[in-house]
């Protein structure tokens, strides 16, 4: 077995294995949310009596580990179980709302990693120039905002006073795909604007570490151009950060949707789970949860391999 095959699978089982935990902290953590759907469904004056008829007939009556056990079992079946308010099966309607979810990232992705990689490079190349100074402190100023406040800025100019977008997405199935794309751009900018930072920073500071090795210097006095140096040069020798940093805000893009999607009524998984927890439908809750975690480890693990693909030295490590 090669070395590059023994670090994959071990970083699959390692991945496992925190979604075996991350499942675990899951069901406790929603087992604490005050109340349940029984409340919720019947009301303040439902008698006790009422409550715990009800509790039996959807199954709450059990003993939390082995709803667990029952809801970790049908996982590994692909059954994400069943909606307590809906009473319709969660993967009936889940996957349109993953697939929304993933329309948003994808799109804030296709803005944010091509325009952090190109203005890296030229803040790399001229910097310490008024552009680099300029970048720096655009970039300083989008980390220290947090999304719901880029969301109603974006909302303010570009819906209400400019009518260029509008200020909700509601997306549907039936759309055309041009429609779609319209009403999700500005959602999508919201996430560019809040990723940007991060992938343009380390790509600079990745790239100026690089410009002072010997091969760098050697191919300056060789008079290639700055441009080409850094280009054919420095950033493939620098693909090993980069690449773990665009994979984290990849990972973000896809799982830190829910405020983004809470502030444009965007129909997608983390509207979905911010609605269950207020109907306190735990099922769906947790379906919506470890999708979440694995996406995010998925992404994650992706990372490490493409690192050490970019970097064989990490394949001997000392």
């Amino acid at each position: 077995m090669s070395s590059l095959t023994r670090i994959i699978l071990q970083r699959l089982g390692l991945g496992l294995l925190t979604l075996f935990a991350v499942s675990l902290i899951i069901a406790f953590v929603v087992e604490l949310l005050p109340g349940d759907i029984t409340q919720a469904m019947l009301g303040q004056s439902a008698t006790p009596e009422t409550v715990a008829a009800f509790r039996k007939e959807i199954g709450l009556d059990r003993p939390a580990h082995i709803r667990y056990f029952e809801w970790l079992g049908g996982i590994f079946k692909g059954d994400l179980g069943q909606s307590l308010a809906s009473k319709r099966d969660i993967s009936e309607f889940v996957g349109t709302r993953l697939s929304n979810t993933l329309f948003l990232g994808g799109l804030a992705a296709a803005f944010a990693v091509p325009l952090a990689l190109l203005l890296g490079l030229l803040a790399a190349l001229y910097r310490n120039s008024i552009f680099d100074r300029i970048v720096n402190l655009t970039t300083l100023t989008s980390i220290s905002f947090p999304e719901f406040f880029v969301a109603y800025i974006l909302i303010l100019f570009l819906s209400v006073k400019a009518g260029i977008f509008p200020g909700i997405s509601n997306v549907s199935t039936n759309l055309a795909f041009g429609d779609q794309l319209f009403r999700t751009i500005l959602p999508a900018l919201t996430l560019t604007l809040v990723v940007l930072a991060h992938m343009l920073r380390m790509t600079r500071a990745a790239i100026i570490n690089l410009l002072s090795s010997p091969y760098i210097e050697m191919a300056r006095l060789k008079g290639t151009r700055p441009f080409r140096v850094i280009v054919y040069h420095a950033l493939p020798n620098a693909w090993g950060p980069i690449v773990n940093v665009i994979a984290l805000n990849l990972a973000y893009l896809v799982v830190g949707v829910v405020v983004v999607e809470v502030v444009f009524v965007y129909p997608g998984l983390g509207q979905l789970l911010v609605d269950s927890v207020a109907k306190r439908d735990l099922p769906v809750v947790q379906a919506c949860a470890i999708i979440f975690a694995a996406v995010y480890i998925l992404l994650n693990l992706l990372a490490d391999i493409v690192s050490i693909v970019s970097n064989p030295r990490l394949l001997h490590p000392r």
